[in-house]
């Protein structure tokens, strides 16, 4: 079954009563929210009640945390990126969602919404009306308050009968002092009090089990006791339950070492994940040297104040609010905003320097990874400092319109833009990014305007580089407008009279691959072939994966222009091989096409017929109807003309429709290991 269900990291406890119940909710209404304070378990909840609430779902069950959004302004982009939809089109993204949800049978779960309340609100009432066949279960530290909702509160573990709280306390505490073992006579009282104090509380239960690393089960007992007994005089919170949580984590806070407690502060200011670089570069300052953060580091994660997914570190919502309050007492807040904005302008700046070598994939992956966190910086620095969020907005801004981030990627340029008018190469590069997404949403003429308005720019500059990447821009548009000869002139223009490595910068190599589209389109095939065949091996040999692809599919198209399919299909396998590894869902659309095209050019009518099934719907994820060079069009009418031909309209209907039911990712796994 189809799903983005996170993995459980550690062992999961009770909860057989909550779990049949919120089942049964799911059955019977379309909206369950699960509430309950912080650290009582929500989440751990709907994993497991979505994953056994997975077979009623044909579409699957998707998974969206809001937990890193620090504002509503990424909700509808994280929702589309959990439901698998990468929209091209500029259409708004709530329209294009709830288009995509209309006809889906799928669970959405919204994980930690208490911050965003009135945004979920909205975005849900406008799903649940378009997609009558959609559910949604949420987590929230309050209810949506939405018609038809369905509140189901969270309370702690137990700690009597089952005593669910001793088990995972013992469970935890056997995590963190292996052989311990609490039911000892000993221990068994000590272990009972903590469960009680802590009135059952997950989090709080896994942050005193972590503690018995360094102290025994008496003593943390005892500090518990002590402390409670100290807020006594406290007056009583809204939630009785939030003094109890507050107390624990306070208690872990002061259990930590100073440079712990230093490092918990600083790491609030990441929205998302980090690893040890970033952490070491945003958070060392004072006595916290870069060399120490990652021992400090070990230590948080080994307190459970951290918890580690890969090489990276995650911290709780609730600890690092408990993180940001700190970092306010220490008088830091602004100045690690602008730490962590200055730390990803420079990650920007290194992926774009890896752009061109073997280190591209890779950059993909991590642009991905610290997605939230590069809109964190952006929008601190469109606040702050406009220009220098026009250099990041352009750096990263090809990597998001790559990998169906476009609406983000045209966003923060257009603001960056307009928050700042003055000349410079950052201005000259974000005019150009703002280019590339609008024309991949299918402007022409506002990307012609900007492609035009950035040439201006770069020749005003006399800076090489923004000439090229204006030329390439112009280029692609002429093309894409069915201007071939246009685009040719464009780009001989700019590349200058050989011999010029394609690869000395980033957008020489993609007037090279402009160069080598129009050629095509013009019909001079050989010299097209001869160009893409020299390109590929240059990309092969720097481990370039993006320029590479493209030369692939011009392979492909040409080859089969050619009279020569079953080069063309090896050619369209390498293609999406390629995309496959960054993401690219339109370049994936655009190899099945052709990869359809040159099996129904051998005969193989059922297999083109499965693969162009799953190609459109991918095409349905990227919201255009198969775009691309308009010299497509018709290689798309023979291939289904002659997969018809082949085995029949019936049998060729059948299996297109069969195919674009199933789920993209897996179609396409099973086309690229040959089974067709």
């Amino acid at each position: 079954m189809a799903s983005s269900i996170p993995e459980e990291s550690s062992s999961f406890i009770g909860r057989r009563v909550e779990l049949r119940q919120i089942g049964q909710e799911l059955t019977d209404h379309r909206l369950v929210t699960l509430t309950g304070p912080g650290g009582v378990g929500k989440t751990r909840i709907a994993i497991r009640a979505a994953r056994a609430a997975a077979p009623r779902f044909p579409d699957g069950v998707w998974w969206a945390e809001l937990w890193p959004l620090h504002n509503a302004g990424l909700l509808l982009a994280t929702v589309c990126d959990a439901v698998g939809l990468a929209d091209h089109t500029a259409r708004t993204p709530a329209a294009a969602l709830c288009e995509w949800l209309a006809d889906k049978r799928l669970l959405l779960v919204l994980d930690s919404c208490e911050h965003l309340v009135d945004a979920c609100r909205d975005l849900l009432g406008d799903l649940l009306t378009a997609a009558p066949h959609l559910t949604v279960l949420v987590t929230s530290r309050q209810p949506l308050d939405l018609v038809g909702e369905r509140t189901t509160e969270i309370g702690p573990l137990p700690c009597t009968g089952d005593n669910d709280a001793l088990a995972l306390f013992t469970e935890r505490a056997g995590a963190a002092v292996p052989g311990l073992r609490l039911t000892d006579p000993r221990h068994a009282a000590a272990a009972d009090t903590i469960c009680r104090r802590l009135e059952g509380i997950p989090l709080a239960l896994e942050l005193a089990g972590a503690q018995l690393a360094g102290s025994s089960v008496e003593r943390v007992a005892e500090r518990l006791t002590s402390r409670f007994d100290a807020l006594d005089g406290d007056p009583p919170p809204r939630f009785p339950r939030h003094r109890t949580l507050r107390c624990a984590i306070g208690w872990s806070h002061e259990l930590c070492t100073p440079l712990e407690r230093l490092l918990w502060a600083r790491l609030s200011v990441f929205r998302g994940t980090f690893d040890e670089e970033s952490a070491a570069s945003v958070c060392a300052g004072g006595p916290l040297t870069e060399e120490s953060v990652r021992t400090v580091l070990a230590g948080l994660a080994a307190k459970s104040v951290l918890t580690r997914e890969g090489p990276r570190f995650r911290m709780l919502d609730t600890l690092r609010e408990y993180g940001r309050l700190w970092l306010g007492e220490l008088d830091e807040t602004a100045d690690l905003a602008d730490r962590h904005a200055a730390y990803f302008v420079a990650f920007g700046r290194r992926a774009e320097q890896g752009w061109l070598g073997p280190e591209q994939v890779g950059w993909y992956g991590r642009v991905a990874d610290v997605y939230v966190d590069l809109c964190t910086a952006l929008d601190h620095l469109l606040a702050t400092d406009p220009e220098r969020a026009q250099e990041l907005s352009a750096s990263i801004g090809f990597f998001w319109s790559c990998c169906g981030h476009l609406h983000e990627a045209r966003d923060y340029t257009a603001r960056a833009l307009a928050a700042h008018h003055g000349p410079s190469r950052a201005r000259t590069r974000a005019l150009w990014a703002l280019g590339v997404a609008v024309l991949l949403q299918g402007d022409l003429s506002l990307a012609d305007a900007l492609g035009a308005e950035c040439a201006d720019a770069a020749r005003a500059g006399d800076d090489e580089e923004e000439v090229l990447e204006a030329g390439y821009l112009i280029g692609l548009t002429h093309l894409m407008a069915g201007r071939p000869m246009s685009a040719y002139t464009v780009v001989e223009q700019v590349l200058g009279a050989p011999p010029t490595s394609p690869f000395d910068a980033p957008g020489r190599l993609r007037c090279h691959l402009v160069r080598i589209f129009a050629l095509t389109n013009l019909g001079r095939l050989d010299e097209a072939r001869a160009a893409a065949t020299a390109l590929r091996r240059g990309c092969v040999e720097r481990g370039e994966h993006w320029t590479r692809s493209y030369t692939d599919y011009q392979l492909s198209l040409v080859a089969l222009f050619q009279g020569q399919p079953a080069e063309s299909a090896g050619h369209a396998r390498a293609m999406l091989a390629a995309k496959q590894d960054i993401g690219d869902r339109f370049g994936i659309a655009l190899g099945l096409d052709l990869l359809a095209a040159a099996l129904a050019a051998q005969g193989e009518g059922a297999a083109a017929a499965r693969v162009y099934g799953c190609g459109q719907a991918i095409w349905r994820t990227v919201g255009h109807p198969q775009r691309g060079t308009p010299e497509l069009r018709a290689v798309r009418e023979e291939c289904e003309r002659q997969a018809r031909a082949a085995i029949g309209d019936d049998a060729y209907a059948e299996l297109f429709h069969r195919a674009g039911e199933e789920r993209p990712e897996a179609a396409l796994a099973r086309i690229l290991a040959g089974d067709l």
